[in-house]
């Protein structure tokens, strides 16, 4: 399958996006007080962002990976 470079870039930049944006999503869960009990262990609103936010970092990932191998792909042909 060929990809086109504006393809290519949407997706690297999606990876890129999602993991700044998670990073940030993540950061500010670990601080909040929702997310910890009183006793210190985490709280069912915790364990359920926290998966979310693994998933969209696995997934944000997985599209950077094939938006920068597109990319790579594209510069190679026209060599």
């Amino acid at each position: 399958m060929r990809m086109s470079g504006r393809t290519s870039l949407f997706l690297l930049a999606f990876g890129v996006w999602s993991w700044i944006i998670w990073v940030t999503f993540a950061r500010n869960l670990w601080e909040s007080d929702r997310a910890w009990a009183a006793d210190g262990s985490p709280t069912a609103y915790f364990v359920v962002h926290l998966v979310l936010t693994v998933v969209s970092f696995v997934l944000g990932t997985i599209i950077g990976i094939i938006g920068w191998r597109g990319w790579r792909a594209r510069n190679q042909t026209k060599e």
